[in-house]
């Protein structure tokens, strides 16, 4: 089914483009939406009227992109997290992580727009992540994980633990020796015993 975009619909087009989609798509979302129109003789006339206002709006949004892209190459994102000695983390950096610490610098990104090498980062390093913003616009931002290193003093509660339970498990074999040492003696003195009444 052909519709006519009313405004930037992601991943399928920009306003004023004619589309091929699915029916089910255009009457349960774009339609109801208002975010398309039917193909027809009397939105394609609208649409040839309004198309020169429809170019000034893509020509500001070109100029607006181009100057983000000047912005965010400027920045330099880092995080700090829990790493291993081999520099591998303990989690990963994703592009929800990317785009909650542009919001913390102002600027508004949509997730899917954010490219990680490999959709998600697990080692510590510099990585360059691609945005995509309007039309063939893009920029590469510089992105920093260093890690914390998790240092042997960590684990060694487990240890410690397996010690004392160790000691709590030879303080019974101690125990139980005892009896037995007192025993020897008794059983010892026993035949002197019989061999008086000889």
């Amino acid at each position: 089914m052909k519709v006519i975009l009313n405004q930037d619909v992601s991943g399928l087009g920009e306003e004023g483009d004619i589309k091929e989609v699915a029916p089910g798509y255009a009457r349960n979302y774009l339609l109801p939406q208002k975010l398309a129109v039917p193909h027809t003789k009397e939105f394609l006339a609208q649409l040839e009227h309004k198309r020169a206002a429809i170019e000034k709006r893509k020509e500001g949004k070109r100029l607006e992109a181009a100057g983000l892209k000047e912005r965010l190459e400027a920045e330099e994102i880092h995080f700090s997290l829990p790493a291993g000695e081999n520099g591998k983390l303990f989690g990963s950096v994703s592009n929800v992580n990317v785009t909650t610490e542009l919001e913390k610098k102002g600027y508004t990104i949509e997730k899917k727009r954010i490219e990680i090498p490999e959709h998600t980062i697990r080692n510590t390093g510099t990585y360059k992540v691609r945005i995509r913003l309007y039309d063939k616009e893009e920029a590469t931002i510089k992105l920093v994980v260093e890690g914390i290193v998790q240092h042997a003093a960590a684990p060694a509660q487990p240890r410690s633990r397996g010690r004392r339970a160790e000691a709590a498990h030879e303080a019974p074999a101690v125990a139980a020796e005892a009896p037995a040492t007192a025993e020897a003696p008794a059983a010892a003195e026993a035949p002197a015993a019989s061999e008086g009444e000889n």
